[in-house]
Order: C-alpha cells, then structure tokens, then sequence
C-alpha cells in the first residue's frame, strides 16, 4: 500500500463508555462505503487508520467525505516514534513542497516520548530552516507541519480535509421519513442521518393525478441522501383512492388537514411494522397552511410516535442552502407535482379544529381504506435510478 489516512472521529469523542459501539458502527458504514476500492483498515477508540494505493486514494477520500461521523481525513505519513526517523521524515517530506513560510505544529499524544509538544516543536523547526531556504510564520504560515506522536507512530502531515461530522448511520436506529419530491424533506432526512438515524423513506404516490416521473424524482432525491448512508429503502403507498375520498367527503378548506392526518396514520403503522422509532419529515414552522402551529398540533394529534422535524426553524433559503450543498435542489425543483400540491385549495384552514376534522373523518371509512395502502405498498430496494422505469 502507497499511501496511509488517518480519520479524526470528532464529536464521537465525548461518548465514553458507548464510544466503542460508536466507532463500531462508523467501521461498519466505512467498509460499505469503501466496497470495490483496495484498501486495509485498522483501528483504536481514539482513531482509524486506512492504508489504500495511489490509485484508489482521490475516491477513496471523496467517499469518506460522504460518511457521518468523521471530524477530518488526514493523508499522512506514518514511522516509528523515534526522534531520529522523526527529523529524517521531515526532511523528506518538506523537500517535496514548495513554501516560503511553515510552522511546526506537535501534539505529543504518547507521554514516553523524551520532549514536550512546544520542544518538539522549537527542535523540528531548527531543522527545516538548515534544509530548506524559508521562515518561521507562526500566523499566517504558507503551511502548517503537524505531528502526532502516538505510542503506536509518529504522523505527519501538511493538510486535512474536513469530513461532515454527526454520528454514524445507525446508532440511534431507525426512523421513517416522510419524503416528497419538495425541497424540505430530502434536507431534513440528511440531518436526521448526520445524527446517527437510519432511514426508510415513506412516499405517497397518486396516480393517475402524479405522474411517473413524479416517483422517480422522488426515487432519484432518495438516491441521492442514500450517499450518506447506504441503506435506504423507499416504501410506496398508492393513495389514490383514499386521496379521492376525502376531496369527495370534506370541505375544501380541510383537505389538506384531514390528508396529512392519514399521511400520519399510514406513517406510523409503516413504521412500527419496520420497527422504526420516529417519524421524520421536512415540515417548517409557517411556511404553509397545514405547517401552522395549530395545524401541527391537530394533524400530530393522530400519532403518539415521536415526529423529528429537523428544518423546522429554519427559513427557506436556509433549507435551500443545505439542499445545494447536499446535492438535491437540481431534482427538488424539477416541475412534477405530487400529491400534496395537486389537490391544494385556494384558502386552506391555517387554524384548525379537532372537533371538525374528526366530524369530516367521520363521514367515509377511511380505516379500510389505509388498510388498502398499506397491504398495498411497493418497497424499492435498489435505488439506482437509472435502472428503475423512466430517466428524469
């Protein structure tokens, strides 16, 4: 192996004694992330070595950038804490770089080691002026030398590559994201997995009012926050008919109300059946009328399930932020409606009552008919796009 990366864990630091079922589990989600790439990996509680070829290391590396729970990605170099191989890698290693001004940084993580980190660092620095025609810049260096002095080697290394911190996939367990093919939810099931939650996605499809390239955007927007975790599914539900039965029984203003109401109940039996602990969706406090804190609470009121809204107390450019960021504005915004916006009212209730919408429920069986979608649901599996039905 040509090259050697060490991984910073980050936050995974202040878990204690559950830290090594945390560093477990991110080992776990690297292995599956690093599938097909030539690679050894070896690890402490403290940090991860992978040793990888020159020519897998640039995927190698952007794939780790994609993984929860790493702080950064350190290429480095690696040799025995021993004073003299130390000063003789330096050597090597700043001989190969172009720079005008450096500073030294050590931490001396290994106490046997006979000088301390400023010593250290007063010591190495002596030797890179006598090889190398350059000066000392404490502030505002050109590059920064950093060595890691540990019982088990010495690193050093000149740059680290931020990864995207949070905890591993799958730490906390399960929770059941409500996904449409809007710009909130595919946000809010990234930051549901960068604390350590694993997902199954719940899409709600209405066929013949959405169309198809209505589920394979939302197919594709699942694709993509897969890259972050690896494990995603997408459970259909064909709502048509219990959609068209409340458009038949319940005032225009209560529509979108009494359906989120079913969303809900659909939500939570999926997710007990797929032993999911939450419900997660990308509900914003006000951005819409059924996203009221009065519509909230009547439509939570369907549920004892914990619901997780992650973007709700940030502004739409916000949330327009974290989805360029995280890749799915592009498809977020392709023009195929889904069934939250096909049947939407010119003036929907912004505060409604619990009394009415239990009234209006009470006017169609809709028990049989959410027995209907969920016995009827249609779980995707393999979530490359370009494989399922009709490109975007």
């Amino acid at each position: 192996m040509d090259k050697l990366i060490f991984i910073k864990y980050g936050e995974l630091s202040t878990k204690k004694d559950n830290r090594k079922m945390f560093v477990k589990m991110l080992l776990k989600n690297i292995k599956n992330k690093l599938d097909g790439l030539n690679y050894k990996i070896d690890y402490t509680t403290s940090r991860m070595y992978i040793e990888t070829t020159n020519d897998d290391l640039e995927e190698l590396v952007k794939r780790l950038k994609q993984v929860f729970g790493i702080h950064s990605i350190v290429i480095c170099e690696r040799v025995n804490t021993n004073k003299e191989e130390i000063e003789n890698k330096i050597i090597e290693v700043v001989k190969k770089l172009k720079f005008e001004t450096f500073k030294i940084e050590t931490k001396r993580s290994y106490k046997g080691f006979p000088m301390t980190s400023l010593e250290f660092s007063k010591h190495i620095g002596g030797i890179v002026l006598k090889n190398i025609p350059c000066k000392v810049d404490v502030h505002n260096p050109d590059i920064t030398i950093n060595i890691e002095i540990r019982s088990e080697g010495t690193f050093i290394y000149t740059n680290e590559v931020n990864g995207i911190g949070g905890y591993p996939v799958g730490v906390q367990g399960k929770g059941m994201l409500m996904l449409s093919g809007g710009i909130d939810s595919p946000v809010a099931g990234y930051l549901a997995l960068k604390r350590g939650v694993d997902l199954e996605c719940l899409y709600f499809e209405s066929p013949p009012h959405t169309s198809i390239e209505t589920k394979n955007k939302v197919i594709k927007l699942a694709s993509i926050i897969n890259n972050y975790s690896g494990n995603i599914k997408v459970h259909v539900v064909p709502f048509t008919k219990l959609q068209e039965e409340i458009y038949k029984n319940v005032p225009d203003t209560y529509i979108i109300t009494i359906m989120r109401r079913m969303m809900y109940r659909i939500a939570e039996r999926l997710s007990k059946k797929r032993k999911c602990k939450v419900i997660i969706n990308g509900e914003s406090i006000g951005q819409v009328a059924s996203q009221t804190l009065t519509s909230m609470v009547v439509i939570n009121n369907v549920t004892n399930m914990p619901v997780i809204r992650p973007v709700a107390c940030l502004d739409k450019l916000e949330i327009i932020d974290l989805s360029l960021k995280i890749g799915t504005y592009e498809t977020s915004i392709l023009p195929f409606e889904d069934c939250c916006t096909i049947f939407v009212p010119r003036h929907p209730v912004i505060n409604p009552e619990l009394d009415k919408c239990i009234l209006y429920e009470n006017l169609f069986d809709y028990e049989t008919l959410i027995d209907e979608c969920i016995n009827n649901i249609e779980t995707i599996k393999n979530l490359e796009i370009n494989n399922y039905e009709t490109l975007l």
